[in-house]
């Protein structure tokens, strides 16, 4: 009787707390709810890895059909045996597709600012979903600003790097996104 008085918000405060309570890998805040849609392949598990680097990255489904299509998009990172931690859809929603723990197969060849190469070890993915010729949604650009803060709670993070800072000769993304406004809502 007392959980029908209470509104949807309230609600979902209680359930969290409760699967928190009760050992689940749940890591929200009270805006970001990623979507769970677990990677088939493109990663590995780990037990224990410093995570102090989010690597910011463009996708579009390449196969045919629709550009934006969240679901093709992930078979395609299966049939390459590629993932990300999280991927944002043109709508804002996000996607947790491989736990923070665990080493998704991201960033490739490619090297941080302080020489490590091993990027996609101590690192998070983050894809959005846009194409060559068209930015990211506000409401994406707004969800990439919450999950990368609700991330910043979680891990000590040294970098905020753009997939195309990592490996400038072999990609551009995130396409046309504007980083400056990005890094002045994250206060960097």
């Amino acid at each position: 009787f007392l959980l029908s008085m209470l509104n949807w918000s309230v609600k979902i405060k209680i359930l969290l707390m409760i699967c928190l309570l009760a050992g689940m890998n749940i890591t929200v805040n009270a805006d970001i709810v990623p979507v769970e849609k677990p990677a088939k392949s493109g990663f590995t598990k780990n037990i224990s890895r410093k995570i102090d680097a989010i690597i910011i990255h463009s996708v579009f489904n390449n196969s045919g059909g629709d550009l934006y299509n969240v679901d093709s998009i992930i078979k395609q990172f299966t049939r390459y045996h590629v993932s990300a931690h999280y991927l944002i859809g043109r709508d804002g929603v996000v996607y947790r597709l491989v736990n923070e723990k665990d080493i998704a197969y991201h960033a490739g060849k490619s090297q941080l600012p302080d020489g490590r190469r091993s990027v996609n070890s101590c690192s998070i993915g983050i894809e959005l979903v846009t194409s060559f010729t068209e930015a990211p949604t506000e409401l994406q650009i707004n969800a990439l600003v919450e999950l990368v803060k609700n991330i910043q709670l979680r891990h000590k993070i040294k970098y905020i790097l753009r997939h195309s800072d990592i490996s400038p000769e072999r990609k551009t993304d995130p396409w046309n996104m504007d980083w400056e406004n990005f890094r002045i809502r994250l206060n960097l």
